[in-house]
């Protein structure tokens, strides 16, 4: 068995002395783990960082099988993160949400946006809002997607600034008055692209996202939310001030 394609690191284990065990995103095979060899030393150990983008091929005799990879660096791009705490808690973030993914599945779409995040991470206004999309996106991915679409109550599909923690469901203003100690604000931003944002929208969306990541992706596995994100939501707020 053997195929190549390209990837993002999202991180490495040791494996005896000198190889590790590389989990990557990748295009078209999904999240895939492989063993390199050397991979300790210190040729590789740069290449190998959380939020690089790496050529890889992968080779196993059966396809059950861990298998080892080559690789070859893409984009070197994890060195340009470490002076900056919102890149790195958010590389950490993402690739704790893409091992709840299943093993060698393939999410084209995430891994496009997930690229995309990577590619301008070190730009928190322009990253911010990228991620809050790239968590409702994930959300739909597991099956629990937003419907922000039209008013819960009423089926309007204009002046939704709400959404229901009970149904995650957008609903209207107009609806949604009498009720808006007990629901979620929906930014405009996460409807439209071309939105502006806030400071304070971005805190809503993230609040929303979380809200509901927890519900459906980490709690049902007894997990609790990784403090990462938490990092990642508190040094953003910080950059995008």
């Amino acid at each position: 068995m053997q195929w190549t394609d390209e990837g993002i690191v999202l991180g490495v284990k040791r494996h005896g002395e000198t190889s590790v065990i590389l989990e990557l995103m990748t295009r078209e095979h999904g999240r895939h783990l492989g063993l390199i060899r050397g991979g300790s030393g210190p040729r590789l150990r740069g290449v190998l960082q959380p939020g690089n983008a790496l050529g890889a091929t992968w080779r196993a005799r059966l396809d059950e099988h861990l298998g080892h990879y080559t690789v070859e660096p893409l984009n070197l791009r994890a060195g340009e993160y470490l002076a900056m705490a919102h890149a790195v808690h958010g590389v950490t973030h993402l690739a704790a949400l893409c091992r709840l993914l299943a093993e060698r599945e393939a999410h084209k779409g995430l891994y496009s946006a997930l690229e995309a995040i990577m590619e301008c991470l070190n730009d928190p206004h322009v990253a911010a809002p990228m991620i809050a999309r790239f968590e409702l996106n994930f959300l739909a991915e597991l099956g629990f997607g937003l419907d922000l679409s039209s008013c819960a109550a009423t089926g309007a599909t204009d002046d939704l600034i709400y959404v229901s923690p009970r149904s995650g469901r957008a609903v209207s203003r107009a609806a949604g008055e009498p009720y808006r100690d007990r629901l979620m604000r929906l930014p405009a931003f996460l409807q439209d692209d071309t939105a502006p944002q806030s400071a304070g929208d971005l805190a809503d969306a993230l609040a929303l996202t979380g809200f509901f990541l927890d519900r459906h992706a980490f709690a049902p596995r007894g997990l609790p939310v990784p403090e990462a994100r938490a990092h990642f939501v508190a040094a953003l707020t910080r950059a995008v001030q």
